[in-house]
């Protein structure tokens, strides 16, 4: 199997000012292909740190993708490094040049003469091989570079990709250029996953039911815990060069977990529960809305981020404050005044609001206390309560989290689908 690794460049990322989503789309498209991320490397912009790095990464992965630090500003290093790290010389390559005057004349539409520091980003080590970035100026570069490891006197060479860390252009160079040349470059294995989706239980009680079957597994199969907001991910990996017999061999292993957690099963996709919701809608031919208090729109945003989310949403009511409640939705004063916005009865009355203002089949209404402060003795912070609905029932039911704002925000949205998924398998 081909070892990778990948080196992300940029003291933003260790600081934490910007999160690196770059990794993980690189590793999901390299396990596609069959290739194994081994090691995942940040540092910052220090030209020894860089170095450093891909001394080390080297000579232990056949393949490293390195990402940021291609732009056209001074605290842009990776470029000049990799031209002396592979012992090149910088050179105009044309096809760039015309790309990025392409760019800056026809597209961007800049006024004025392209900078100097722009019409720089068609420079390149003659080293390495341009890999094309139809979504922006800094080229990919390819290079290779032989390691020998001198306790065994053995020779390898690695293959070096660097791509821009901007994560629109790293996605269209990776998809159109570096996956192509990969499948070309290296003789791959089959990586297979299969991914038992649960909801409704921890991981220490999820790990308990299937203590048997994960100790029967073979060595070759490995079976990976995955907890998230509301969920857990149950991933069996395998790889192997025959594709048919492992899949085979995966399938009959899925299937007997999913038997064994089919109280909690959720989903053997590899998905959010949004994109669970909107199967389960669009079989049935059913629209939904939301009227969300606590929840702000976020499980709105969450239903909303899938593709062809207009045929199954019609719409959400963000109604944070009581008079909105009582105006938009139709929540009685008395309703308010007796048990307040928190409460069985208003979410119900929410639901029912929802259904008839949105015009929908079903419907989810949320109202808690997300904290930090607002809390009390008879309602403290993480108190939620969640209803879902059709025009016929309304069901509802109350939550205690103990997490902050955010994630309380997050795990009521991820608990609120699954609270829906579950009424609409039952009563539609």
């Amino acid at each position: 199997m081909i070892n990778a690794s990948i080196i992300t460049i940029g003291d933003e990322l260790l600081i934490g000012q910007t999160i690196d989503t770059n990794s993980a789309f690189i590793a999901q498209q390299l396990n596609e292909i069959g290739i194994w991320v081994h090691r995942r490397l940040a540092v910052g912009d220090s030209w020894n740190d860089i170095w450093n790095a891909l001394d080390e990464e080297g000579k232990q992965s056949e393949l490293v993708i390195i990402t940021g630090g291609l732009g056209p500003t001074a605290d842009d290093i990776t470029k000049p490094l990799l031209c002396q790290y592979f012992s090149g010389k910088m050179m105009v390559d044309e096809n760039v040049l015309a790309h990025v005057k392409y760019l800056f004349e026809k597209v961007y539409r800049r006024p004025g003469p392209i900078l100097e520091r722009n019409l720089k980003q068609a420079e390149v080590p003659d080293t390495c091989k341009v890999l094309h970035n139809a979504r922006g100026s800094a080229p990919g570069m390819w290079f290779e570079k032989k390691y020998t490891e001198n306790a065994k006197a053995t020779e390898h060479t690695s293959v070096f990709i660097s791509l821009p860390g901007v994560p629109h252009e790293m996605k269209g160079i990776m998809t159109n250029e570096v996956i192509p040349a990969l499948l070309d470059r290296f003789p791959l294995s089959n990586i297979i996953h299969k991914t038992i989706v649960t909801s409704g239980q921890g991981e220490s009680i999820i790990a308990e039911m299937i203590r048997d079957f994960e100790s029967s597994l073979p060595p070759h199969i490995k079976l990976a815990y995955l907890p998230a907001f509301g969920m857990v991910k149950l991933r069996l990996t395998s790889s192997s060069d025959n594709r048919h017999e492992l899949e085979k061999e995966m399938n009959h292993y899925s299937e007997k977990l999913k038997q064994l957690v089919a109280d909690y099963f959720v989903t053997d996709i590899d998905e959010g529960l949004e994109k669970v919701i909107a199967r389960l809608l669009t079989q049935k031919s059913k629209t939904l809305g939301t009227a969300e208090s606590c929840t702000g729109g976020y499980i709105a945003h969450l239903i909303t981020s899938n593709a062809g989310s207009s045929e199954y949403f019609k719409g959400t009511i963000v109604s944070y404050e009581n008079e909105l409640k009582k105006n938009l939705l139709g929540v009685r004063i008395e309703t308010l005044k007796t048990h307040g916005a928190v409460s069985e009865a208003t979410v119900r009355e929410m639901v029912k609001g929802a259904i008839d203002k949105l015009q929908v089949d079903f419907a989810i209404a949320t109202s808690g206390i997300m904290g930090p402060g607002g809390g009390s003795e008879k309602k403290p912070v993480g108190l939620v309560w969640i209803a879902v609905g059709h025009k016929d029932l309304v069901i509802a039911k109350d939550f205690n989290f103990r997490f902050d704002r955010e994630r309380n925000i997050r795990q009521t949205a991820q608990v609120a689908l699954d609270f829906l998924r579950k009424f609409i398998l039952t009563n539609s």
